[in-house]
């Protein structure tokens, strides 16, 4: 039985071998037939342009993948640059911020060397938010030495404010600017002398300057540090600078004229002060204090505990000093 399936099997094979075999011949006598290779070329000639078509439309969509690969590349390209970018724009200003806190630092030690007196740098840390009022808050009080009233000067040893209130570890800072200062200022080329007051417009008005002073425009205007008779000194130690003249408004009827100045200091935008600790304006100490001749015991003798008295004297006018040099 299974020899005979064999047998049927081998036939099957050979005629499908035979069968193939003769529609190969076949297939190539007819393709060498001129009719069908004619045929052929019609056909192809014919399906030329859709296979040009499909050629142009397989090479733009492989295009457009790429291109699309492209753009993500340079996307992820364009967004670390960028980001680097931010980077080194943050970094430079960050360089620059600090290059030029160094500078307002170096100034303010430049000044601190120079000043005779015993200082305490500080910074601001707060401004007054009123429309009506020049104050600042700054980063030191009673723990570095400073008290009400000390003088606060800025850089190139320009006169900022005074303290007014005094904290632990802050205190509040009067600008010259506020409507409440008035500071006697001294023009550097004649000497002559006038009140400092401060307006919130921006410049600060010197007032009773005698009306035949000459006021050049550009002239500097410092401190007087007047001190009077009796011992009492000015507030504020001679030769600060107040500000420049820009302006001068005089009155052919008047015996004074006004001055505007710009302030040295830009007090809009302080940053960084020095607070002078022993700069003592004012009335001096109590016991150093004399008293008036007319104050006295029985016989003309001087109530014990007390200093020699002095006789009331007018005092006399201010002497005109030389230029004071610029610091700034």
């Amino acid at each position: 039985m299974s020899s005979l399936l064999a047998s049927r099997a081998a036939r099957r094979r050979s005629i499908l071998f035979t069968a193939f075999l003769a529609t190969t011949l076949l297939m190539m006598a007819v393709s060498s037939s001129p009719i069908i290779k004619e045929f052929q070329g019609a056909v192809s000639f014919a399906l030329r342009p859709i296979q040009g078509a499909v050629d142009d439309l397989a090479e733009g969509v492989a295009s457009i993948v790429a291109a699309v690969s492209d753009i993500d590349r340079l996307n992820t390209d364009n967004t670390a640059l960028r980001r680097d970018n931010e980077r080194l724009t943050a970094e430079t200003l960050r360089l620059r911020e600090q290059e030029r806190e160094n500078q307002l630092l170096t100034g303010l030690l430049q000044l601190k060397n120079s000043l005779s007196y015993k200082t305490a740098a500080a910074e601001v840390i707060a401004r007054d938010s009123s429309e009506f009022r020049r104050v600042v808050t700054i980063s030191k009080g009673t723990d570095a030495g400073i008290e009400e009233g000390d003088v606060v000067v800025a850089e190139g040893g320009a006169l900022a404010g005074r303290v007014v209130e005094v904290g632990g570890n802050y205190a509040k800072v009067v600008l010259i600017s506020d409507q409440s200062s008035t500071v006697i200022g001294q023009l550097t080329k004649s000497g002559e002398t006038g009140e400092v007051v401060g307006q919130l417009e921006g410049a600060i008005v010197m007032t009773n300057v005698d009306s035949t002073a000459p006021i050049e425009l550009g002239e500097e205007v410092v401190t007087a540090g007047i001190e009077l008779a009796g011992g009492i000194r000015s507030p504020y130690p001679k030769g600060l600078l107040l500000g420049e003249v820009i302006d001068v408004r005089r009155d052919a009827n008047s015996i004074v004229q006004t001055a505007y100045l710009q302030p040295t200091a830009n007090l809009e935008k302080l940053e960084y002060v020095l607070v002078l600790l022993d700069y003592e304006g004012g009335l001096p100490p109590a016991d150093d204090q004399p008293i008036d001749c007319s104050i006295t015991g029985e016989g003309g003798t001087v109530p014990g505990g007390e200093q020699p008295c002095i006789e009331p004297t007018p005092s006399a006018p201010p002497s005109k000093v030389s230029p004071a040099p610029s610091s700034r």
